[in-house]
């Protein structure tokens, strides 16, 4: 699948018309985060001074967002919350490849604000 990748005006990317983007604590961004993306920032997670990634739409008030963090157990927490569909989910996990794959899935079929939606007529 291909997606034309745009900078906009703010030097966020703008992937079609989608604004969104992955923050670790640590200060790195990447916007429209790939699935190799996500793998590499959650492979850079320790448990002292780069303990999660954060990756929602920009704007204020976001309407959905997922969390990676590391857990002190070993392995990953994973949050997901998207206020429109009523959904809020909390797992774990130990492989950043399942993660990253899951999470660029879910990411997929969230509403994202300016999205232009298909629709489908009967003739």
């Amino acid at each position: 699948m291909l997606t034309t990748i745009r900078m906009s005006a703010t030097r966020r990317a703008v992937v079609g018309d989608l604004c969104y983007g992955a923050d670790s604590e640590n200060g790195d961004r990447i916007d429209a985060p790939s699935e190799d993306a996500l793998f590499m920032m959650i492979s850079e997670l320790n448990d002292s001074d780069n303990t999660f990634v954060v990756v929602q739409p920009d704007g204020d008030d976001p309407v959905w967002f997922a969390t990676v963090a590391s857990s002190d157990e070993g392995g990953y927490e994973i949050v997901r919350r998207d206020t429109a569909r009523r959904e809020h989910e909390v797992t774990t996990a130990t492989s950043i490849d399942t993660i990253a794959r899951d999470l660029t899935l879910w990411i997929a079929a969230r509403d994202h604000p300016g999205r232009q939606t298909r629709q489908v007529t009967e003739s």
